[in-house]
């Protein structure tokens, strides 16, 4: 049962619903210091799970999102900081005026209050969420993955020890352990639970967006596309489209289908197949890649025959798909049919081509000549992020403190009656 621990939570989220930016700021500070301070504990917690997750035949996709470094809890630390230096929302206003009654109303951001987060393997995620929904001023009850269980604990008991250093309750960080039921438990948990935000495979994230009866925001999958138009620079789009896909090809802003328009196919396609197959990439093609490849001698395996799913899948690994299309129109039918709303790019030479993109593009992000792995709340200095919405009630794209919070009116007068 989740109830006791999401009433510690309701109990830290009113007394950090009134906490300072200060004392949040400390707060987040300390945190990174503790992840330092207990880095140890931390490795060899996360040791133990890569361990049982390759005896058990994980794919390297999923144990490359679980493994820790030094490299990635030092990440972790420079999120809390960087949130810690962002303005603090809560108590801005958004808006106020003066109505016909002569009272004031002022629109006013204020934190949810509790937020529960269904999280998969990746327990960086574990410190991104507790920093943001902190300095947004919210408690996070945390149910991660049985995979990174070990790691989790760890991490949260470094968390909870930096809030308690600052003055803050430790359960503004409440890590959940259990099976499925705790996660049924939460999706039902209305009152206690006042956000839930899944984060992980195609069936975690189907199962809460549908069962739940806490309201939810989606973050979906990255079956992300990028499209080389005809006037692309081939130099910019091999680079863009290397990195895009083999930079870390596990995380849902990597890209998953290129698209070549045909009018530079005999310039663009050697060099791309060449760039990606040099870096160890797959490629799933339809019949004028395929034929480029036999045509520059590409090792046997290496390019294969694209199947009817391919063009709907995110690999999460270095496998792409691709298909050369006949025309911009083509391009853009393509992304709007298999496109899961994450992350689409066009690198083009274009204006016209680039404003087309952008506007008849469906996406929570479109990208113009820079690669997708740029949608990410780091990059765009959010300091971490809890998600990236692919819906567009609420939030859209990386969500990070201002997402975590809402808004109330606040009405004042000097007596008013309404007439």
């Amino acid at each position: 049962m989740i109830t006791e621990s999401a009433q510690r939570a309701r109990t830290a989220a009113r007394i950090l619903a009134l906490a300072g930016a200060s004392q949040k700021n400390t707060a987040l500070e300390c945190m990174a210091r503790a992840l330092d301070t207990h880095r140890g504990d931390i490795l060899a917690a996360n040791a133990e799970d890569v361990a049982r997750a390759r005896e058990a035949g994980t794919p390297d996709a999923i144990v490359d999102r679980l493994t820790l470094t030094d490299q990635r809890i030092d990440g972790m630390a420079a999120g809390l900081r960087t949130v810690a230096g962002l303005p603090d929302p809560v108590g801005e206003v958004e808006r106020g005026w003066t109505a016909a009654g002569g009272v004031r109303i002022t629109q006013v951001r204020v934190p949810m209050g509790v937020i529960g987060m269904i999280y998969e393997a990746r327990p960086n995620v574990t410190a991104d969420a507790a920093g943001i929904c902190l300095k947004a001023g919210n408690a996070v009850l945390l149910r991660g993955s049985s995979s990174a269980l070990t790691s989790n604990r760890a991490i949260a008991a470094a968390l909870r020890s930096g809030l308690e250093e600052a003055g803050l309750p430790a359960d503004g960080v409440v890590l959940l352990e259990g099976g499925h039921e705790i996660v049924a438990e939460m999706m039902h948990a209305r009152g206690l639970i006042d956000l839930l935000i899944p984060r992980g495979g195609a069936g975690l994230i189907s199962r809460v967006v549908e069962g739940a009866t806490v309201p939810v925001i989606e973050t979906g999958l990255g079956n992300c596309h990028l499209f080389i138009d005809a006037s692309a620079q081939p130099e910019m789009a091999v680079k863009i489209a290397l990195n895009a896909k083999a930079q870390r090809p596990s995380v849902c802003n990597a890209i998953e289908t290129i698209l070549v328009h045909r009018d530079c196919v005999e310039e663009m396609l050697p060099a791309l197949l060449g760039a990606l197959l040099g870096a160890g990439v797959t490629i799933h093609g339809d019949d004028a890649v395929l034929a480029a490849a036999d045509k520059s001698g590409a090792p046997s395996g290496t390019v294969v025959a694209a199947t009817a799913e391919d063009w709907s899948r995110e690999y999460l690994s270095l496998d792409v798909a691709m298909r050369v299309v006949d025309s911009f129109d083509a391009a853009v039918t393509h992304i709007q049919r298999y496109s899961t709303g994450h992350s689409e790019t066009i690198v083009t030479e274009s204006r016209a081509s680039a404003e087309a993109f952008t506007r008849q593009i469906d996406a929570a992000a479109v990208l113009v000549n820079a690669s997708s792995r740029f949608v990410d709340g780091g990059e765009f200095g959010f300091g971490a992020e809890i998600g990236i919405s692919t819906q567009k009630l609420h939030a859209r794209g990386p969500m990070a403190v201002r997402e975590m919070t809402t808004t109330k009116y606040v009405v004042s007068g000097d007596g008013q009656v309404r007439a």
